[in-house]
């Protein structure tokens, strides 16, 4: 089978049966293993009646290859998924104070992993994606993510711009992040209907996507001639935080 029909890793496993159980079909386990959260898993798993089997780690090792599994993976049947008129729903549900962030063709399974991590630690009200030429969610996602991947909403869009002309219809302000903009991130307003939008690995916003957003703001770095750029997972976690922060103040 293919690795995208496993979750792997203690926290991706353990994250499906809290929060999508339903769809996990059998937990594969080491045996011998002596990590007591795997018989944490173990035992939930057995309480909600997913089948649970202990097989040598050389098997785990032949389903998810190089992925690190911890001595636990997960067949996953197919997870929630969300489309657009479930974005509009959200955003209305978020009653004016929507905060989404927005990837425009992020290719690293890493970089989308740790994006929705901080997107759940922060509280999200979705993560937008397009379905073409960026990473979906898949076996290394949900491990990056540490179960995040189960636990915020993910919409997969066919037409990003599309779909950021429709939140704006809906009353939600886009900033796009990039590097030349004149704006900083610290001297935007980001309370409200809040979108951030962050560009790829290499080549940063779209034209099509960049001329869509309400304003362009940056990060302030003060040791820019240093470093030319942020990875585009520690931006997001740097964007989510400061929305947040400024919701708390």
């Amino acid at each position: 089978m293919s690795s995208k029909q496993w979750i792997a890793g203690i926290n991706a496993v353990g994250a499906a049966l809290e929060h999508d159980a339903e769809n996990v079909r059998e937990v594969l386990i080491e045996a011998g293993a002596k990590n007591t959260r795997l018989a944490e898993i173990e035992s939930r798993a057995q309480r909600l009646d997913v089948s649970v089997r202990k097989v040598p780690k050389t098997a785990i090792d032949g389903v998810v290859g190089n992925l690190r599994h911890q001595g636990v993976i997960a067949r996953y049947a197919a997870a929630k998924t969300y489309n657009e008129s479930d974005l509009i729903e959200l955003v209305e549900a978020a009653a004016g104070s929507a905060l989404l962030l927005i990837l425009d063709g992020v290719q690293d399974p890493h970089n989308l992993g740790a994006c929705l991590r901080s997107a759940a630690a922060a509280a999200v009200t979705a993560v937008i994606i397009p379905r073409d030429k960026a990473v979906q969610v898949n076996a290394t996602v949900r491990k990056t993510s540490a179960g995040a991947a189960d636990s915020i909403p993910v919409v997969a869009v066919t037409n990003l711009a599309r779909t950021m002309k429709s939140l704006q219809q809906q009353g939600v302000w886009l900033y796009g992040l990039a590097g030349d903009a004149g704006g900083s991130l610290y001297k935007t307003d980001l309370r409200g209907n809040v979108g951030l939008v962050m560009g790829g690995e290499s080549d940063g916003l779209r034209r099509l996507t960049r001329e869509t957003c309400d304003s362009l703001i940056s990060i302030p770095m003060p040791g820019a001639a240093d470093v030319e750029s942020l990875n585009v997972s520690v931006a997001a976690g740097i964007c989510v935080f400061e929305a947040v922060r400024q919701r708390q103040a």
